[in-house]
């Protein structure tokens, strides 16, 4: 392990930093060095390694989706870089998970500036509660799944202000009440979750 983390914090290997991340990862699947949790770290150090070197200001690339879906292959190109050391054909792959995974990151991104700004024009369109309606809206879009006590706390509202503007978003479409029960209400925001949940596997 001190090697690796020499690895990682040497400035001076002459690499592209996403060439470095897909070998440290190889690295540290190999180690494997806990009881537990090794591929999740090892899917995590790839975007930390993204966020530390400034290629990433957020950390929203992850391959999780990309491995799992290519799971067969996956596990036999770390085991071919092990027994034959054939980083090359590893590389490919990875760097093709990168490019799937940024692209479809993009078209996400665009999908819900799209949903979040024809949403906005539905709420303003609904007529005088608009300013409170978009309060409340925007505290959904920072959090789709929520409850009236989170509304109210978020953004200082009235428990009944909340109920009123729920029962307008809930009308306009843009959320639904998932409990069924008349209090302890629970809300999302459907289609954002929807737009986000797109490709996962259960």
């Amino acid at each position: 392990m001190g090697d690796f983390e020499r690895f990682l914090h040497d400035e001076h290997i002459d690499l592209p930093v996403l060439v470095k991340a897909g070998l440290a990862h190889v690295q540290f699947e190999t180690i494997h060095p806990f009881f537990d949790g090794n591929g999740r770290v090892g899917r995590l150090l790839i975007t930390l390694l993204l966020c530390h070197a400034g290629i990433l200001r957020e950390p929203l690339l992850y391959l999780s989706l990309y491995f799992k879906q290519n799971r067969s292959t996956y596990y036999a190109l770390l085991n071919t870089v092990r027994r034959e050391g054939d980083w090359e054909t590893w590389l490919r792959f990875f760097l093709e998970g990168v490019r799937q995974t940024a692209q479809g990151a993009v078209d996400t991104a665009r999908r819900l500036v799209d949903l979040f700004q024809n949403d906005r024009e539905r709420v303003i369109s609904h007529g005088r509660r608009s300013n409170s309606v978009l309060r409340i809206y925007d505290a959904i879009k920072a959090r789709p799944v929520t409850s009236l006590p989170e509304i109210c706390k978020r953004t200082g509202v009235s428990f009944p202000t909340a109920a009123r503007t729920m029962d307008i978003l809930t009308k306009l479409g843009i959320v639904c009440e998932i409990t069924g029960k008349a209090r302890n209400r629970v809300y999302v925001y459907n289609r954002y979750v929807s737009i986000l949940n797109e490709g996962m596997e259960r």
